[in-house]
């Protein structure tokens, strides 16, 4: 079994649903999250944003055009602002911070959270989240709690901020095994990699196991592309639809 999974979880593809089962409810809200964990799911993937006032929220896009705020951003707004800004397809739900998601979720399945940097923030504001997102998981024993990024040096901060962090590293589109073979040379602390559905492959997911590091996929909607990433064997499947992934996965 890959030790980048808990000793206690079996020796199969964990299922973790995309900002929760957001073909139920809306993304990243209270209500997908439960309704995901109506399913067996294994874990949860969310995405983390900064406020204007610096509190870490659930949020996937810089925009606001989702809650029908065409041209805003999520750092236009304090928390509290936020807050009262009501999606009109939830249920009267308002934006969640970090906190309260960890409060409610942690013991119930595992997470994988996104912190969003991206080069349209200053770097000041990466390192606010990066701590910000650390310091409210705190204590992880069994490595219940991963962090991911797609922006590298927000993830070398984050290991020399908490050396134990389990942290994985997102590919873009269009990068290659070649890429991971440099990165696991030079970025050995990382806890594994997350590829697109369109990228990976056997000689990419061998190739992270051989060096004992998580191999994970997003996004896996369809069921060739359930069924291409099960036959992969890798560690962690993201899907919009975790129970069609859940089914093939145990039928």
């Amino acid at each position: 079994m890959n030790s980048m999974l808990e000793h206690s979880q079996p020796e199969k593809c964990q299922v973790f649903a995309h900002r929760g089962a957001n073909r139920e409810a809306v993304e990243n809200t209270r209500n997908a999250f439960d309704k995901a964990l109506r399913y067996a799911i294994d874990g949860i993937e969310t995405d983390v944003q900064l406020s204007r006032d610096g509190v870490t929220v659930l949020w996937h896009d810089r925009f606001l055009d989702k809650i029908g705020m065409s041209g805003k951003h999520i750092d236009d707004f304090d928390y509290q602002q936020l807050r009262a800004l009501i999606n009109p397809d939830s249920d009267n739900e308002g934006i969640m911070t970090l906190d309260d998601f960890l409060r409610s979720y942690r013991q119930r399945c595992r997470l994988l959270i996104e912190v969003k940097n991206r080069d349209w923030e200053p770097v000041s504001r990466h390192h606010a989240k990066m701590r910000q997102t650390l310091d409210l998981i705190g204590g992880n024993p069994g490595q219940r709690i991963l962090v991911s990024s797609f922006n590298l040096a927000s993830l070398e901060y984050a290991h020399r901020y908490r050396v134990e962090s389990p942290l994985i590293y997102n590919f873009e589109t269009g990068q290659t095994i070649g890429d991971a073979r440099k990165l696991l040379a030079t970025h050995a602390f990382l806890h594994g990699f997350c590829l697109p559905v369109d990228s990976i492959d056997q000689a990419i997911v061998d190739l992270l196991h051989d060096y004992d590091k998580c191999a994970g996929v997003y996004t896996c909607n369809s069921d060739d592309e359930i069924t291409k990433a099960l036959q992969l064997d890798v560690d962690i499947l993201i899907s919009d639809l975790p129970q069609r992934a859940l089914m093939l996965r145990d039928r």
